[in-house]
């Protein structure tokens, strides 16, 4: 792609909207707001449907082995015992193709047989559900379920099973094993380099919506499911193959959902839920428990990784080499990709990049946001600053001697790229000066104080295939409409401001539909793509919509005789591009036309210009916090995050994106660690009230700021900005512990253990 003109590629022209917005840009409060306050927002497990049947999961306490005994007499005959459904009586279904970027109906994330044989794979895995007239009573009917087990040893300790690692081709889209130059030998010839291990620990999911969904068959062949999901259409498509459905049979609706960040996707208990409700005939329930997400819904894999860095005696990087162990069985999707981001940070003379893939007997684990680059960030940001130290070199200043001009690796030019705007504004507005070189050299009484920064990389995405419908109606409004998803990051609220600029109407004269499959589809909502694919999907139908107005304006209208590229949507209606005297409202051309409304829907141009630019969204991450001699307790005082993620379409809604990313990132750094019992294979801390997340308390003031300079390549000139808010964060936390103690931490969580 880099020898095809730009002026062929999707942004060859720069969207127009850049320079002429108005809604966008603007701060705006989040139009299901009133909904969720009212409490009328309905979510998956609280829709009302008559002679509803509740479900209960069981699950295996076994890592691996084989069922040996089942006996559910008990739970058949106990009372609103409705069914129960176990590998003997369960439909055949074969499991959903994994997860893929090739593929965007292909939204499995376990490859492993459900509920369809005796076998036991994991500690954890669905063995039985049981339905009954009441969540009480399948509870309690699922407790007197008898299962023998044949256990054989499984494979859970991450260290021992590293021998036999895999290695493979490829992580997601990206080749695996990178080499330019010698690394290694630059590395020893380096006039100074740091060579280190870091780790990080097992993470769950813990959004504070449980899974859930109500499932509803209408006879055999139509099918409505309210799932907590984050891919709503290819939902749809997965479900109807996997039930023997045309597309068209299956509906699935997920207007709200409350937090997925990767962990939303196709899972085990709907697959047994829309089976037991299939084989009922009446409409079910099931919410997952919390100990019942943390045991079948993948979280972040453990990851040991490797970072060197070679510099001469200027700082430049001479070598960067990043490699090491995630887990990713061979029945799962992600392969926890913590290189990538390192691939577009610095430039260097040499690079080596290597990831291998440990098999464990585990639940497979998932995407959880910023795959790869949260942690990835940790530890080559970490190596960072030791090499600063060691060099006696500003943090800040070391970054920005090593800032690429283009793409490090690729050498595809950046569409727009400003990290170092972002670092000199951030380490202004922080009070960067205040920091000092040595470690422990600021106290108050007992407590340490520190300073330490980082930065971070997540690529752009803009999916292919998302479509869009709008309808203009002829008293001047629209609905717009996308089977898009609301997960809390104001989908509604950008895309309407969005469609109001695109179609030149008041806000107040647009509604935007979405979170239905029987909508013109719209991809899953992950790697930060939504927003990019949505609105580029908008532009085709308004670009669609354009030539439609101007073939019925006809000849009695000011626009007659102007093309389609001649005109743009304006006050309302349609105006020829630079005579604002030739211009006629909507209305009028409806009505001249005899017509009530118009409908157009179109999908958005194919993504090319993700393979001919390097696009990404960029972090400067700062932080403040304090450590006590007397007990290792670190408190954070101030975070600040500086972004370059091109046009922010509503600061409002961007600002809680980026405080909740970055809020996660405090998890990731102090609290957030999956206990996993390695004998057994069992997840040990599986609540809210041994999975430690931040509270209140925990979190600090947090200050967010941006460029806010346009992508030139991307609709609205945006970028990305739900994962970059959480990259950088945990490295910024561990260098300003160093800054006040002079004790280096390499390992997640930062725990107060670590420090005495």
């Amino acid at each position: 792609m880099g020898w095809v003109p730009s002026q062929w590629l999707p942004g060859g022209t720069p969207d127009p909207l850049i320079a002429r917005r108005a809604a966008v840009g603007r701060q705006a409060s989040r139009l299901d707001g009133p909904l969720k306050v009212a409490g009328k927002a309905r979510f998956a497990a609280e829709v009302a449907v008559e002679r509803l049947t509740y479900a209960t999961l069981v699950h295996s306490p076994v890592a691996r082995g084989r069922i040996t005994h089942l006996d559910t007499s008990a739970a058949e005959s106990a009372p609103g015992v409705n069914l129960v459904l176990t590998y003997r009586n369960m439909p055949r279904i074969e499991s959903p193709a994994l997860i893929s970027l090739s593929d965007f109906s292909a939204v499995g994330n376990s490859a492993l047989p459900i509920l369809q044989d005796a076998e036991i794979r994991y500690n954890g895995q669905v063995v039985a559900l049981v339905v009954a007239e009441t969540q009480e009573q399948a509870d309690h009917a699922a407790s007197l379920l008898v299962i023998g087990y044949a256990p054989t040893k499984p494979t859970t300790r991450f260290q021992d099973a590293q021998a036999e690692a895999r290695t493979p081709e490829s992580l997601l889209v990206e080749r695996n094993h990178v080499s330019v130059g010698r690394a290694e030998r630059e590395l020893a010839r380096a006039a100074h380099r740091v060579d280190n291990h870091y780790r990080t620990p097992w993470q769950n999911h813990s959004a504070i919506e449980l899974h859930a969904l109500t499932v509803i068959w209408d006879g055999e062949d139509s099918l409505t499911v309210h799932d907590a999901t984050q891919m709503i259409a290819p939902s749809a498509v997965v479900l109807a193959k996997l039930f023997g459905l045309k597309k068209d049979q299956v509906r699935v609706l997920s207007p709200f959902v409350g937090g997925g960040f990767g962990g939303k996707g196709l899972w085990d208990h709907q697959i047994v839920a829309i089976a037991a409700a299939r084989l009922l005939g009446r409409p079910l329930r099931l919410m997952l428990t919390r100990e019942g997400v943390y045991r079948i819904i993948g979280g972040r894999s453990p990851t040991e990784q490797r970072v060197a860095i070679g510099a001469d005696g200027d700082g430049r990087f001479t070598a960067l080499i990043h490699s090491g162990h995630s887990v990713m069985p061979t029945y799962g999707a992600c392969p926890e990709p913590f290189t990538l981001g390192s691939r577009a940070l610095y430039r260097a003379g040499s690079f080596e990049m290597l990831q291998h893939h440990v098999d464990l007997d585990v639940v497979p684990n998932t995407f959880m946001r910023a795959p790869g680059e949260a942690i990835g960030s940790f530890a080559l940001e970490s190596a960072v600053d030791e090499l600063a130290h060691e060099m006696g070199i500003d943090p800040i200043d070391l970054r920005l001697r090593n800032e690429p001009e283009r793409h490090p690796i690729s050498g595809a030019p950046f569409s727009q790229h400003a990290r170092r705007q972002a670092f000199t504004d951030g380490a202004k507005r922080f009070g960067w000066e205040r920091r000092q070189r040595e470690p422990g050299a600021r106290r108050e009484g007992e407590w340490r104080l520190g300073l330490g920064c980082a930065t971070g990389s997540f690529p752009y995405a803009r999916m292919p295939g998302a479509s869009a419908r709008i309808t203009l109606r002829r008293d001047g409004a629209a609905v717009v409409a996308c089977s898009a998803q609301e997960m809390g990051m104001g989908t509604a609220t950008v895309q309407t401001q969005h469609a109001a600029d695109r179609l030149g109407l008041p806000v107040s004269a647009v509604v935007f539909k979405l979170g239905d499959s029987a909508l013109p589809a719209a991809p899953m909502a992950g790697g930060s793509s939504q927003t990019a694919s949505v609105a580029g999907a908008i532009i085709a139908a308004a670009a669609k919509l354009t030539g439609e107005l101007v073939r019925l304006a006809g000849n009695d209208s000011p626009i007659a005789g102007l093309r389609a590229g001649e005109v743009h949507l304006v006050d309302g209606g349609v105006g020829a591009i630079g005579d604002a005297a030739r211009h006629e409202e909507y209305r009028s051309i409806l009505a001249r036309a005899g017509r009530e409304e118009i409908t157009v829907t179109a999908t958005g141009s194919p993504p090319l210009e993700m393979l001919k630019y390097a696009m990404h969204s960029t972090s400067a991450i700062f932080c403040e916090l304090r450590v006590s001699d007397a007990t290792g307790e670190i408190r954070v005082d101030r975070l600040l995050g500086s972004f370059d993620c091109g046009t922010i379409l509503n600061p409002q809604t961007a600002a809680s994106q980026f405080k909740g990313g970055m809020i996660m990132g405090l998890g990731l750094a102090l609290t957030e660690e999956t206990l996993f019992d390695e004998r057994s294979g069992r997840i040990m801390n599986p609540s809210l009230a041994d999975y430690h997340i931040p509270v209140h308390l925990d979190v600090p003031e947090i200050e967010v700021m941006w460029t806010g300079i346009p992508d030139p390549r991307s609709p609205l000139g945006a970028r990305g900005i739900g994962e970059i808010g959480i990259t950088g964060v945990a490295a910024a936390v561990a260098n300003a512990v160093f800054n006040a103690t002079g004790r280096r931490v390499r390992e997640l969580p930062i725990t107060l253990d670590k420090l005495l």
